[in-house]
């Protein structure tokens, strides 16, 4: 005789014993995979970690404690880039900071960040390439080759009305000997755009 349509049949109806086997089956097989290592496996070396290193985000200026007195004002981030500036495979940010202001350009200052020890913790500020008592704005900001170049306007004298800065200059900083070297670039670079 047929079973008719609808009808339930014994090996359809699943058992507690029937789950049981599965699950054993299946757990026999992942732990037998996990002993499996493909001929080419090796250990981590020195270099696998600095490229996950440098895959780890990089420092947020959002969370860093600058050494900027602002007074009232708040102090805003206005530009940020980053890269690996000293070659140990991590990721550092240069940020350009300055104190809030609705009219006039305020002074910035150039800080780069670096992770934290202690993941839990904020960025830390490792150098002050530019303070903002040296009264220089930073026009454009970029990181390339491990370098920083910027381009920087000022004024020349208290005299020189504020709205029209008259020192145009374009600095790079890189990583020499343990600390960051300034160097001037030629003229023409300060009127490149990033």
């Amino acid at each position: 005789m047929q079973p008719m349509a609808g009808q339930d049949l014994l090996h359809t109806q699943p058992r507690p014993m029937h789950w049981l086997a599965t699950a054993t089956a299946l757990s026999a097989v992942v732990a037998a995979a996990s002993f499996v290592q493909p001929p080419d496996a090796t250990a981590t070396t020195s270099h696998d970690v600095r490229v996950a290193h440098s895959s780890v985000a990089a420092p947020d200026p959002a969370k860093v404690t600058f050494p900027v007195d602002c007074g009232p004002n708040r102090l805003d981030v206005v530009k940020k880039v980053s890269g690996d500036l000293d070659g140990d495979g991590t990721t550092e940010t240069v940020a350009v900071v300055r104190c809030h202001s609705e009219t006039g350009t305020p002074p910035s200052g150039v800080y780069v960040l670096a992770r934290p020890t202690d993941p839990k913790a904020a960025p830390r500020v490792v150098a002050t390439l530019l303070a903002p008592a040296q009264r220089l704005s930073v026009q454009n900001l970029v990181v390339k080759d491990g370098a920083i170049s910027a381009a920087l306007l000022g004024y020349s004298t208290l005299d020189v009305p504020r709205c029209c800065p008259d020192v145009h200059k374009s600095v790079k900083w890189q990583w020499q000997d343990g600390k960051f070297v300034q160097s001037e670039l030629p003229a023409a670079m300060s009127t490149e755009r990033a």
